[in-house]
């Protein structure tokens, strides 16, 4: 009986081994997640620059105005704190027969202080500084702000825009006002 017992114990065992599902079985696999990557908030913009820039002048005193193309080169430098840039740059543009009331306006002289936002590949940053115009009756000096912006086309690379605005008290001891606008493009590379 006990042998009965023993191979009916074995046959069962044998039997649930075979009466399970023949397929190997395997164990689903873990789906693999990339890791994130931080992406900085800004680029770094500590350098020096120098470019090119071409846009428009209008100008108005003494109650004429006139307007007309302006170009030139700047260059400058830029320290970048984080996410807070400070630079300083020295702009000269000259415009082609800009004539108010018969005084020629030959080219203007900028020395800018800026400073701005880092918004990763673009610079939006505000102007403050001291302009001198060159004129037929002598230089004029005055006070230049404005807005601007550039953008990081390659880490060399930058185009941006810019406007200034330029008033000249008692422009070249004329006893006239002039306040003059710019627009203008700008491209540079960064060292």
């Amino acid at each position: 009986m006990k042998h009965i017992l023993l191979s009916s114990a074995l046959a069962l065992v044998a039997t649930g081994a075979i009466a399970g599902d023949p397929t190997p079985t395997y164990a689903e696999p873990e789906p693999i997640q990339a890791a994130p990557v931080a992406v900085p908030l800004g680029g770094d913009w500590t350098g020096a620059y120098a470019g090119l820039s071409f846009g428009n002048l209008d100008v108005d005193g003494g109650g004429f105005d006139d307007n007309g193309p302006a170009y030139g080169v700047f260059g400058g430098y830029d320290y970048d704190f984080g996410q807070f840039v400070l630079g300083g740059e020295l702009e000269w543009q000259s415009m082609d027969d800009l004539d108010l009331g018969g005084i020629d306006i030959d080219n203007v002289t900028r020395l800018k202080v800026r400073a701005g936002y880092d918004a990763g590949p673009a610079l939006i940053y505000g102007v403050l500084g001291a302009a001198r115009a060159d004129t037929s009756i002598g230089d004029a000096d005055g006070a230049v702000a404005g807005l601007g912006m550039d953008y990081k086309v390659t880490d060399r690379f930058t185009v941006g825009a810019e406007y200034l605005a330029h008033r000249f008290d008692d422009a070249a001891n004329s006893g006239i006002d002039v306040d003059a606008n710019a627009i203008n493009l700008r491209g540079a590379l960064r060292f």
